[in-house]
Order: C-alpha cells, then sequence, then structure tokens
C-alpha cells in the first residue's frame, strides 16, 4: 500500500492519481502530493500524544503552513464531522481506542489510504466505526483506500474490491462480483 504514496518506492508501473503519473514526480512534487493529496489512517492510530485532538487534526495543514486561526476552524469542521465535538482539548492518551481512530479520519485530504485501521478494535466499536466511515463517506465523498483481511468488512465498505493472494490480484469487482 505504501506504493501508492510512494512511501516505497514501486520497481515497475505507473501510479495514475487525477490523470499524474506519481512515479513522476520528483521529491519537492512529491512532499506536496503526499500533504495535499493522500493521508494514511493505521492500525496503530499515529497521533502524536503531546498534542491535542484539535491540534492532532490541523497537524497536516500546519504543515502546509496555513496560519492557526484558519487551521483551528477548518480541524474543528474536520472533528465536529467525525462525531468529537466536545473533545478538541483532550489528548490521545485521554480517548478511547474508538475514539482515536476517529481522530485519524479526521483529515483535509481527497484519498485516505486505511491500512488494517479497524482490526485492533472490539466487535461493537468496530461495527460503530465501519458504519460511521459508511457514513464520513457518503457525507465527504472521498476515495478511500480500505485494507483489510476481513471478507466481510470489505463486502460492507467497499464499492471495487480487490483480492490479493501470494501478493498477486486475483480478483477485482464489485461486492455482488466477489460473492
Amino acid at each position: 500500500i505504501r506504493h501508492l504514496n510512494r512511501l516505497v518506492d514501486p520497481t515497475d508501473g505507473d501510479i495514475l492519481i487525477e490523470g499524474t503519473n506519481v512515479m513522476n514526480l520528483n521529491q519537492e512534487k512529491l512532499i506536496e502530493f503526499r500533504r495535499h493529496k493522500m493521508s494514511m489512517v493505521f492500525q496503530r492510530f499515529g497521533l502524536f500524544p503531546h498534542k491535542t485532538v484539535v491540534q492532532n487534526v490541523g497537524y497536516g495543514l500546519e504543515m502546509q503552513g496555513i496560519e492557526i486561526k484558519e487551521r483551528n476552524n477548518v480541524a474543528m469542521q474536520k472533528i465536529q464531522a467525525v462525531g468529537l465535538s466536545g473533545f478538541e482539548n483532550q489528548y490521545p492518551s485521554q480517548l478511547s481506542g474508538g475514539m482515536q481512530q476517529r481522530v485519524g479520519l479526521a483529515t483535509d485530504t481527497d484519498i485516505m489510504v486505511m491500512d488494517e485501521a479497524f482490526s485492533a478494535l472490539d466487535p461493537l466499536i468496530r461495527s460503530d466505526m465501519q458504519n460511521q466511515l459508511l457514513e464520513l463517506q457518503n457525507e465527504l465523498k472521498k476515495t478511500i483506500v480500505f485494507i483489510t483481511h476481513d471478507l466481510d468488512e470489505s463486502l460492507k465498505l467497499g464499492d471495487h474490491i480487490g483480492i490479493l493472494n501470494a501478493g498477486k490480484l486475483v480478483q477485482v469487482g464489485s461486492p455482488v462480483d466477489i460473492i
């Protein structure tokens, strides 16, 4: 999955995002691409423990050079969108695992890559997070690449599914096609 944003360079092929071949981006343009186009949400939430929720959500905007007032306004909109109003001044250690995951979902990029994002959660929280992701997707219309080992989860969340076996793409289609 790290090939998509070139954290690991593929040995062959193209990565096309909105008609741009990511493989052709120089280091400066690649950094801009990562800042503005694609974010990653991992199983281990990747939050800064010394930053509040609003600071964590606004971090990408801070890296883009957005002034603090605008950054906080945008961050608060994202926090509200993921149902964390009232928790903006809390630190990650003060949040449940599901709440920490919601902070990770409050990104300002067009493409979200979620690598086993819900696998560490207990079944009830996991189901709630899946439903919340579907609601967010319905509202925000982002492209989400969701990696999971759980076929049921992929069938619930995916509208276009690819199945890998031994590093090879063996089946691609809609949930109905996969079944």
